[in-house]
């Protein structure tokens, strides 16, 4: 059984090596047969780390949150305004959230989740959406068990010429 003692906080520049590792690791398991297996193996830590020491060295509207197992960052959440030009201003996005596959199922994505929509809301942000990809159905039934519901909006992603669907969820 896996030790459930955690700790969410915001993140900084030093976890961007520990959130990139995650976000890599967690595509190559959630996705497979849903991404291309190209898209999946070029994948690259070292880009993920860059992207995520630039947002997390400014956390002005876009926001980082990781969870961390003794001391180990195990999953992470980012926040910001919605970017869907269809809402309206002052709409917020969970943007991305993710745990390493060995943490699936143990309670800790909540914990995870409740802090980042928090964030949201405490900014003021409403409506609050995130993006799923369709096939992706542990992320889909984690967000129903949370009371999202898809809202209808759909739209293809292209990964190297594979088009992949994503849906929409809106908070309640």
């Amino acid at each position: 059984m896996t030790d459930r003692r955690h700790v969410v906080r915001a993140a900084t520049p030093a976890d961007a090596v520990s959130i990139a590792r995650v976000h890599v690791a967690s595509w190559r398991a959630a996705y497979i047969g849903l991404v291309p297996a190209a898209v999946l193996d070029g994948l690259s830590v070292e880009r993920r780390e860059a992207r995520w020491r630039a947002t997390t060295e400014l956390p002005m509207e876009r926001r980082v949150w990781v969870v961390e197992v003794n001391a180990r960052i195990v999953g992470f959440a980012s926040t910001g305004p919605a970017r869907d030009e269809d809402l309206p201003i002052g709409a917020g996005e969970l943007e991305a959230i993710y745990l390493a596959a060995e943490f699936w199922s143990t309670g800790l994505g909540r914990p995870l989740f409740d802090r980042a929509v928090g964030d949201l809301r405490e900014r003021g942000l409403d409506p609050l959406i995130l993006w799923v990809l369709t096939g992706n159905v542990r992320g889909c039934r984690f967000y129903d068990a949370m009371g999202w519901r898809a809202d209808g909006c759909s739209r293809p992603i292209d990964f190297e010429g594979t088009a992949v669907e994503e849906v929409r969820y809106r908070s309640p």
